[in-house]
């Protein structure tokens, strides 16, 4: 049989040694093997790794989710961690090879919210603006090394899920892919989200339930208030600065002095004197007082010897969509922790209450008079009507305004009901003081002991507190010129900031010498009483109390250490006052005062010594 020609080609190429390759140039050749090398590892990205080729994990992964780019979100909850566990970070951010394993090229790493909580509490810029990527089908996946890195409340974890649904975007962790789109793994993915969100509250309750425990027992010492340092023991011991505790010592005192905060932070500004701080580093400072921290400083329970713990809480509240953090201080019956003498205080904790119990009483209110000041109302916050039992208001009439006059007109500017009563107040506070100096004047002998001891240790007080600053100022002054000493001379740019930074200190320390001069000069140009000059003032308290110089403010303090309350009527038909005192202890005394008529004045003769 004849075969065709075709056939026999073939067949003699077949069996035909093979022909010889053709030599192609050094320079060609590299070029082809670099080709050839590039289109083997596009092929093996392309390919799925053993890792991911598991039952149904490729079908997870199509083509319209490598054509979009990945994100890969980043995130640690406290600044704390990102400081120290630098290795979760490593193992997140190695999540980027995971991608570009299972095919995608284009890969953006999202790690603004490193530091912040995914509670839900705090806005999180860098989920957001995945979220918004993600609504606008930019993405095709977002990775995360744990799916609880996107968010542990159920608000955000849901809107995330349900966005990628929509727009059919995978989410990737280091187990496995979540396609959204199919029941099973939104339904995975759900119990996922509420598992992350009870193990939050979970990991949170223990934590909290175990500090409070610990601060129940007294032993949680969070930070030491200033004058205190936090000892090995979890305990708190007075600062070893002797200028610290001198100066703490100091405020106590001139609170029991002047009684008020502000008139004690005036004492402070008035003598130039610094009062020592704790900066959030633990550092002491020295600052000019202000009101807060004087007030705060009176009112913590922590100079009396008492551990406290628990007296304030945090609530959230919301302005609009944003949520807003609250604190507000609770009752003290409500605290977790007060153990009274659970350390050594700057005062005694019984000193420490009679302190907040006058502070509190320095709060003008329905019950509390308020703080004594410089009008010259003596019963001002101190009279109640007897008719509707309102506390009456003090105004000053006349031309220079200087004339006093006792009113109860709340319940006409609360709530427009009738004027009660209203008479002048002169006659009152010079009855009521009358009644005072009787109780007063048997104690003067023992005022004017008092006085003298105080009136030395005043200036006692000044004259220490500036030895203290002279000392700190001197050491200050030994550290810098140590340190210009220790210096390259010539290194200039050492030794200039050095020679400045002594200059400072030796312009401080001589302005505290000057003042000690200063200080040292007004106390000889000042006679000092002796103790037959209180004595002899002893026997005039009288003339001393009705003088005009005399302070108002400690006329009030002495009115309100002895009378509780006075309650006052008008008796029309009789024109008198009556006037009912409720002393301190209990004791109540009646008085009768001829009410002033419409027209009179201090100038007119009385009708018994025109009858005479």
């Amino acid at each position: 049989m004849h075969m065709p020609s075709r056939w026999k080609i073939s067949q003699r190429e077949l069996f035909s040694p093979p022909t010889k390759l053709p030599q192609l140039p050094a320079e060609a050749h590299q070029k082809m093997v670099r080709l050839l090398a590039r289109m083997l590892n596009e092929h093996l990205l392309r390919r799925p790794s053993p890792a991911t080729s598991e039952v149904g994990m490729s079908e997870k992964i199509r083509t319209q989710h490598l054509e979009r780019k990945a994100i890969l979100y980043v995130r640690q909850s406290s600044p704390y961690q990102v400081i120290h566990n630098l290795e979760s970070q490593k193992l997140q951010y190695a999540m980027e090879e995971r991608l570009r394993q299972l095919g995608w090229r284009e890969i953006e790493v999202v790690d603004e919210d490193l530091g912040r909580s995914a509670a839900g509490c705090v806005t999180r810029l860098g989920f957001e603006r995945m979220v918004a990527d993600v609504c606008l089908g930019k993405v095709g996946a977002v990775a995360a090394r744990e799916v609880s890195r996107f968010a542990r409340n159920s608000r955000e974890w849901q809107q995330l899920v349900e966005v990628c649904r929509v727009v059919d975007t995978v989410l990737i962790d280091q187990e496995m892919v979540y396609a959204p789109r199919l029941s099973n793994d939104r339904l995975l993915l759900g119990l996922k989200g509420s598992l992350n969100e009870y193990e939050l509250d979970l990991l949170r309750q223990r934590s909290v339930e175990a500090r409070r425990e610990k601060a129940r027992r007294g032993e949680l010492i969070v930070s030491a208030p200033i004058g205190y340092i936090k000892s090995v023991d979890q305990r708190l011991e007075k600062d070893p600065d002797r200028r610290v505790q001198q100066a703490i010592l100091l405020v106590f005192r001139k609170f029991a002095e002047l009684g008020t905060v502000r008139q004690t932070l005036m004492w402070f500004l008035e003598h130039g004197l610094e009062v020592p701080t704790r900066t959030p580093r633990g550092e002491t400072r020295w600052k000019r007082p202000v009101y807060r921290s004087m007030h705060r400083m009176l009112t913590s329970p922590v100079y009396g010897g008492a551990y406290t713990y628990g007296k304030t809480e945090h609530l959230t509240g919301y302005e609009g969509a944003k949520p807003r953090h609250l604190c507000r201080r609770k009752p003290r019956e409500q605290w977790l922790a007060l153990i009274p003498g659970a350390h050594e205080g700057y005062v005694s904790w019984e000193e420490f209450q009679r302190i907040e119990c006058a502070i509190r009483e320095n709060t003008q209110g329905e019950q509390r008079p308020g703080a004594a000041k410089n009008g010259q109302a003596l019963l001002a916050g101190l009279l109640r009507c007897s008719r509707c039992g309102r506390k009456l208001t003090v105004r000053y009439t006349g031309n220079g305004h200087d004339v006093l006059r006792y009113s109860c007109m709340r319940g006409w500017l609360d709530n427009g009901e009738p004027r009660c009563i209203a008479f002048g107040g002169i006659t009152v506070d010079e009855a009521i003081g009358r009644e005072v100096l009787r109780v007063v004047e048997p104690a003067a002998i023992e005022a004017s002991v008092l006085a003298s001891q105080e009136r030395a240790r005043q200036k006692d007080d000044i004259l220490e507190a500036l030895q203290r600053d002279l000392e700190a100022a001197r050491y200050v002054v030994q550290r810098t010129q140590r340190q210009y000493d220790a210096a390259d001379p010539e290194n200039r740019l050492v030794t200039s900031e050095l020679e400045r930074r002594w200059n400072l200190a030796l312009q401080h320390l001589h302005e505290i010498e000057v003042r000690i001069e200063q200080h040292g000069a007004a106390i000889d140009q000042d006679p000092t009483p002796t103790m037959d000059d209180f004595h002899r003032l002893a026997q005039q308290v009288e003339t001393i109390w009705t003088d005009p110089a005399t302070s108002a403010r400690l006329k009030k303090r002495i009115v309100r250490a002895l009378i509780e309350e006075v309650l006052v009527d008008v008796d029309s038909s009789q024109g008198e006052l009556l006037l009912t005192l409720h002393w301190k202890g209990g004791v109540h005394t009646e008085l009768r005062l001829p009410r002033r008529r419409r027209g009179q004045s201090s100038t007119q003769t009385s009708r018994e010594l025109r009858n005479l």
